[in-house]
């Protein structure tokens, strides 16, 4: 695939996920098989996630990350990040006995860089801001879908079978996930390779600083859960990692010219000339 393919592919991504996703609604609401339900939720929670993932990694650039570690990050990061984030905030219920939304945020936040640090020590043939980004957004994707998996079952549940509250679940939650989880772990992630690409006092105070900022907006998220809430939050956190996306991205090396006070060059270029 080309350039301009990877860079529009996002937008396949969409309609043929949201394409999927009515065709398997359609399919349930005509025929009543609650077989479909499953189908129905993991395409809902997966096509927004899915969609800002592709449209991290299509960015103009000449180092893009391998698709198995955007997988990779996107599996593993989701699955350990919900079962981390689960231990530990049940943990801290039990010692707490009231859990703190900041406590919520400090531990999804951490949770999700567990894989983006494990690949950050594994492959070792890049550490820029720009790749570190995309495999935290591939982090978050998979955190974000796998909860909104969680959600909008227990809403099926909770409603008695009701596929009203599992779409308006699907929705809020899919439409929402870029401009929280993918975002904040994006951010996180790709001031965590930038520390690792020259380590240093002021690197490592970025990371620390990015990670708390990034806390304190999923504190915020949880603690207001209002409609103008999020509004604000979410283009925080969405503007914040869109500029991101744009001054990491990596443009191609442009050929050196020949230095006037570099003979051997010169003596090259006059030799390539025509007499």
């Amino acid at each position: 695939m080309g350039n301009a393919g990877r860079r529009w592919a996002w937008i396949a991504v969409l309609l043929v996920g949201v394409g999927l996703h009515l065709l398997v609604l359609e399919t349930l609401a005509g025929t009543g098989t609650v077989t479909f339900v499953p189908t129905l939720i993991v395409l809902g929670a997966s096509v927004a996630p899915a969609t800002f993932l592709a449209f991290a990694q299509g960015r103009p650039g000449h180092r893009r990350v391998p698709g198995p570690v955007v997988g990779v990050a996107a599996f593993l990061g989701g699955v350990i990040g919900v079962v981390a984030a689960g231990w530990l905030e049940y943990g801290t219920l039990h010692r707490l006995g009231v859990l703190p939304m900041a406590f919520v945020g400090l531990a999804e936040e951490a949770a999700k860089l567990i894989v983006p640090a494990g690949i950050l020590l594994l492959w070792r043939r890049h550490r820029s801001p720009a790749q570190g980004l995309v495999i935290g957004v591939a982090s978050g994707a998979g955190f974000a879908a796998l909860e909104t998996m969680g959600y909008a079952f227990a809403a099926f549940v909770g409603s008695q079978g009701s596929l009203g509250a599992v779409e308006r679940t699907l929705l809020v939650r899919g439409l929402t996930a870029p401009a929280a989880h993918l975002a904040w772990t994006g951010l996180t992630a790709a001031a965590l390779f930038t520390f690792a690409a020259a380590p240093g006092g002021r690197r490592l105070a970025a990371f620390l600083l990015t990670f708390a900022a990034a806390v304190m907006l999923h504190t915020c998220w949880d603690t207001f859960g209002t409609q103008p809430a999020y509004l604000f939050i979410g283009g925080v956190s969405l503007g914040w990692v869109l500029l991101r996306l744009h001054l990491d991205r990596e443009r191609p090396a442009t050929p050196p010219r020949a230095s006037e006070h570099d003979p051997h060059q010169l003596a090259e270029v006059a030799g390539s000339e025509p007499s």
